[in-house]
């Protein structure tokens, strides 16, 4: 027990490939290693476990007893972990795990991906949805669609597009005032989330930056896309990103009533740890979305 917790792996990948073939030299070119430093390594597991395996003689190596009766041994645990990681590997190469926001998630993603996969079949797709900005160094998820500015350390980062907000409204609930045609009009209806730091940013960008939301009934929905959908059902104004809400727009549910668009800064970008950065499927997952998204940037 107590010499298998100081057994040299390295060693023993060196004796296998020179058992293999029956040459220090040869092994040492596939390792890439002098013929010096395979010998010591021999040399090392001789002494480790206290048995000669190999006589050597002039240009000749051949094996003892006790190296006969390890070699087909040491071969098969090298076969058996090779295996082990190369069904490790096709099994995390053969499913890509997205973490996006759900307004994302919904709004975009979902719309696409199965385009990615009739792309490439090979690749099954988990997807994840939250607010929170994930750890990948604590969770399984190989990309992420995060917002912000782009500048997280260890992490490499596609700019995708600008965050623009704007309000949007169903047009029954306009109709109810006579229509929305000047941002004071937004005032005699309810604001979804008034609370939410953007309608500040845009009031100020449509002339208005002296706006008090503070006294409205606070409303919280957790997710931009569920905004939208108390909108649509015509609960209230949602402020949103214009661009996720088009078909909306285009079959009568949504009406966007100002030209007005502001951003606080913030953008959306699809990162992934940079030390990951050549797999396969984030490889495939970034050529797809640069392909997709025209506002895609490296």
């Amino acid at each position: 027990m107590k010499m298998s917790k100081q057994f040299p792996l390295n060693a023993l990948r060196v004796f296998e490939s020179a058992a293999r073939l029956m040459s220090f030299t040869r092994a040492g070119e596939e390792l890439g290693l002098t013929q010096t430093a395979v010998s010591y390594q021999i040399k090392l597991l001789e002494d480790t476990i206290g048995e000669q395996l190999f006589l050597r003689r002039p240009r000749q190596v051949s094996l003892t007893e006790a190296g006969e009766r390890l070699a087909p041994r040491i071969a098969e645990a090298f076969a058996i972990m090779g295996d082990a990681l190369a069904t490790l590997h096709d099994t995390s190469e053969g499913t890509l795990i997205i973490h996006s926001t759900a307004t994302f998630a919904s709004r975009w993603l979902a719309r696409h991906l199965g385009s990615f996969q009739l792309e490439n079949p090979t690749i099954a797709v988990r997807l994840e949805t939250s607010q929170e900005m994930i750890d990948f160094s604590k969770t399984e998820a190989d990309v992420a669609i995060r917002t912000g500015k782009g500048d997280w350390p260890g992490l490499k980062a596609h700019f995708l597009e600008k965050s623009h907000f704007t309000p949007m409204l169903s047009p029954q609930l306009a109709a109810t005032i006579g229509g929305v045609n000047t941002p004071a009009d937004i005032l005699k209806l309810r604001i979804i989330d008034p609370g939410d730091p953007w309608w500040k940013i845009w009031f100020a960008a449509a002339g208005m930056p002296d706006v008090d939301l503070g006294g409205r009934p606070v409303s919280r929905f957790g997710a931009q896309a569920f905004e939208a959908a108390a909108a649509i059902a015509g609960q209230g104004v949602a402020i949103l990103k214009p661009e996720f809400y088009a078909d909306d727009v285009a079959l009568g549910r949504l009406i966007q009533p100002f030209d007005v668009l502001s951003d606080d800064g913030s953008d959306y970008w699809l990162v992934y740890p940079q030390a990951r950065r050549n797999g396969k499927k984030i490889r495939a997952f970034r050529d797809f979305m640069r392909k997709t998204m025209p506002t895609f940037r490296d």
